[in-house]
């Protein structure tokens, strides 16, 4: 199955393979050749990798679209499933893994850090393929304590951070602030799980988290970024008018989305995604 991405047209920087695909990653879905013809179908220049659990890689053979990795079987097991996406020649752009270990975040970070090592020194893990490390935001202390204790260990690796503002839990603006804050003050980049494209209905939308990036990198404060992701249907036209929203990319890395569709139309209908 080919990638068809370099037929389609150019959308400007900002928004260029911003959107992953997870929608192989909602309950009792496969990877059946139904499943990868929508991903085709899908792809335009602001979709970035299809996100898959490790557990399917055996199924994905001949599929040439980047993947975004996700393991499912926690730190020890990063260097067998990414051997097997190089031995079925698949192109591997991100991994994602989640520490369970709520009692010692740090540590199992620093788990985490070993495997990854462990599987550059193997030559299974490009040095150029994200880590994106999802610590717990949900837990008592939020993002001090635990939390930012396994951050540093993140950091200290060059690894990436996963949010998620979509979900079962419901998060405030003022919180993803915090997040945002905490990861930009180790010079961490990251991703976010989101369900929509701008703010609003309880939703944080991805415009809005990539311009609140903007800002939270320009040194504004909490309460202003809070604002920001809260923001409405105006928030397009303050993206549309912030000249260096692209350099926000370095740190917002993409969003990731169960139903890609919805938010890759909710993005078009903004215009943002008109190359000018």
């Amino acid at each position: 199955m080919s990638d068809a991405s370099s037929t389609v047209p150019a959308v400007p920087p900002a928004w260029a393979a911003l959107v992953d695909d997870a929608t192989l990653l909602v309950p009792d879905a496969a990877p059946t050749a139904e499943a990868l013809a929508a991903h085709a179908a899908l792809r335009d220049a602001a979709v970035g990798a299809l996100a898959v659990r490790d557990t399917d890689l055996p199924l994905l053979r001949g599929v040439t679209h980047p993947l975004r990795v996700v393991l499912t079987a926690g730190a020890g097991a990063v260097a067998g499933p990414l051997a097997l996406a190089s031995r079925l020649g698949l192109d591997v752009r991100a991994v994602q893994v989640a520490l369970r270990d709520v009692d010692d975040l740090a540590g199992n970070a620093r788990r985490v850090v070993a495997a990854v090592d462990a599987a550059r020194a193997d030559g299974v893990l490009d040095d150029e393929v994200a880590v994106h490390v999802e610590v717990p935001t949900d837990l008592p202390g939020g993002v001090t304590g635990g939390w930012a204790r396994a951050a540093d260990e993140v950091a200290a690796a060059e690894l990436a951070l996963h949010f998620r503002v979509a979900g079962p839990v419901d998060v405030r603006p003022d919180e993803v602030a915090g997040w945002l804050d905490a990861a930009l003050d180790r010079e961490t980049p990251y991703s976010v799980g989101v369900a929509a494209a701008v703010s609003g209905n309880g939703a944080i939308g991805a415009v809005n988290l990539l311009l609140a990036t903007r800002r939270a990198f320009d040194g504004e404060g909490r309460d202003a970024v809070a604002a920001v992701l809260a923001e409405g249907a105006s928030v397009v036209e303050a993206a549309r008018s912030e000249e260096y929203l692209a350099g926000a990319r370095r740190w917002l890395t993409s969003v990731v989305a169960n139903d890609p569709a919805d938010v890759l139309a909710q993005l078009r209908s903004t215009g943002l995604l008109d190359a000018s």
